[in-house]
């Protein structure tokens, strides 16, 4: 089927690709369930082992966190009642509200929430940063906990509100003591859904049932704060890993919302009285080639600064957006332009230059070490970057192999150590909202904390030392110009590579409303009409 004319596809195979794994459902329940085609296939449910966005997207909908965030960024009690803080600025006191309950019927305990967050710390970046300054995490009884720092840290409460690549997600105390690096597999929360895992079938159909037993804030949903309202009885996620199939699906009415649309859809969708078209993630996403910094050659400083010179950001962002200019921009910053700390001050470095990068690679003593990247051929906003990438060493000349892979495969061996020879990596790609790596705290690309870091595990001791200073800074004054000096050690170093930012397309059926736009797939507040 061409992607051009799928409107015209079979009405009967859209429909057996969007039902061949899901219960059959009566029709006059079909207004009560929400179909959803996610980005990529969910297969791990463990929101700290893995940082994928569909598995996010798994925990928005069956779990909360003790505080949320709104649009404007100002933190709020969620499963929290309040707080309050000592006058040194040292000692939260968190009491939770009253009558929350996770999905087997046991009650929410400040228990579970001091054992959730410190697993979630024990592994996110942003969590180690703050953990750090902890000095006791206290359950003073059943709905009270109390958190003492070793000095105070302005943003502790919006650490622990909104996360970073993976979120401070709060589950049942027996589950949050596995060790984060050991995946779990059970999904038992307190939020608006349930996961059903029965009918989970991974990597083709996952999904939810309304929790009878939430209870919802009384303030209008705002961003991951508020009342979080599930309009629907069920929520089903069919994966579709065909796009233009996908997108057929959506026209004939068979599922509801299409996540991510690939570039070349949306023309078509748009011009769809019964589609609306929206952003799946209002502050963009950026593009990011990420080192393997354990094994050669990219272990090597000098090799990692010729890639580098050589990245054209404007052929990424036309790989995965069509060539649309209006759906991308460069930006030759450590940090995503259109944030607080996106200062463009990479143009000696991000010269776009094949000749200066075969100079740089000659210099540096390359000595025809194999590459491999991994590369997911299922996800068509991450895909494309490789292709790039493996012409861009091609004409540096490196010895490139590209591995075509979906994208549960490339996260399972990205977690791999060993080199090329042994079933290692390279060289992935992937994509992160600006909100997520907006600041040096949270962006996980950027820090340095060696094995304990993100895939690829680099290690920069001053990153870490000016990050931590960062953290308690007390002025914005302060934290621009240490901002400043971790961009530019950021530059020396090359933990990875900017693609480009971009934008990417999300797309409905118009009976849907009041959804929630922001950096996962928010299936609360959203109703149909």
């Amino acid at each position: 089927m061409k992607r051009r004319t799928f409107i015209k596809g079979s009405a009967a195979a859209t429909a057996a690709a969007v039902t061949r794994v899901a219960p059959a459902i009566a029709q006059d329940t079909r207004a009560k369930t929400l179909r959803v085609i996610p980005l990529t296939s969910l297969y791990s449910l463990d929101t700290v082992f893995n940082t994928s966005l569909v598995t996010m997207n798994h925990g928005w909908a069956v779990y909360d966190t003790l505080f949320g965030m709104t649009r404007a960024r100002e933190v709020k009690p969620q499963m929290a009642e309040g707080y309050e803080l000592s006058e040194d600025g040292r000692t939260y006191t968190i009491r939770l509200r009253e009558g929350l309950k996770f999905h087997n019927g046991e009650p929410v305990r400040a228990q579970d929430c001091i054992q959730s967050i410190r697993r979630w710390a024990g592994r996110e970046a942003f969590g180690q940063t703050v953990a750090q300054f902890v000095d006791t995490w206290s359950v003073v009884d059943d709905r009270t906990m109390k958190i003492a720092l070793s000095r105070p840290v302005p943003i502790f409460l919006e650490a622990i509100a909104r996360g970073s690549a993976s979120v401070p997600f709060i589950m049942p105390e027996h589950i949050a003591k596995t060790d984060p690096y050991k995946q779990i597999t059970e999904a038992i929360g307190s939020g608006p859904y349930k996961f059903n895992a029965g009918e989970f079938s991974p990597g083709s159909f996952a999904s939810y049932s309304r929790n009878a037993d939430y209870v919802p804030r009384r303030e209008p949903a705002d961003y991951t704060s508020g009342g979080k309202i599930a309009h629907f009885d069920r929520l089903e996620w069919p994966t579709i890993p065909e796009p233009s199939t996908a997108a057929a699906a959506l026209v004939s009415g068979e599922v509801d919302w299409y996540e991510q649309v690939q570039p070349d859809l949306v023309a078509q969708l748009r011009r769809n009285r019964d589609i609306t078209i929206g952003s799946a993630n209002p502050g963009g996403f950026n593009g990011i080639l990420r080192f393997n910094h354990l094994q050669p050659p990219f272990n090597n400083v000098a090799i990692r600064r010729a890639v580098l010179m050589a990245a054209n950001q404007a052929d990424y962002m036309a790989s995965i957006t069509g060539n649309d200019p209006t759906a991308f921009n460069t930006c030759k910053s450590m940090f995503p332009c259109g944030t607080l700390y996106g200062k463009e001050t990479g143009g000696a470095f991000m010269g776009d230059s094949i000749d200066k990068a075969k100079a740089l690679l000659k210099a540096a003593g390359y000595n025809g070490e194999k590459v491999v990247i991994i590369s997911p051929a299922d996800v068509p906003t991450i895909g494309p970057m490789g292709d790039v990438t493996y012409d861009i060493l091609k004409q540096m000349g490196v010895n490139v192999e590209l591995a075509a892979v979906d994208w549960a495969t490339l996260t399972n061996r990205r977690a791999s150590k060993e080199p090329v020879e042994k079933g290692g990596w390279s060289i992935f790609h992937t994509w992160a909202p600006s909100l997520v790596i907006s600041t040096p705290v949270e962006h996980f690309a950027i820090r340095g904390l060696g094995l304990k870091a993100w895939a690829g595990w680099y290690e920069d001791a001053e990153i870490e030392r000016l990050t931590s200073e960062w953290t308690v800074a007390t002025t914005e004054d302060d934290r621009q110009a240490i901002a400043a000096k971790i961009q530019a050690r950021a530059f020396d170093g090359v933990p990875f590579v900017l693609c480009g930012q971009f934008q990417i397309r999300t797309a409905y059926r118009k009976y849907l409303t009041d959804a929630i736009e922001g950096s996962g797939l928010y299936l609360w507040n959203v109703r149909r009409v």
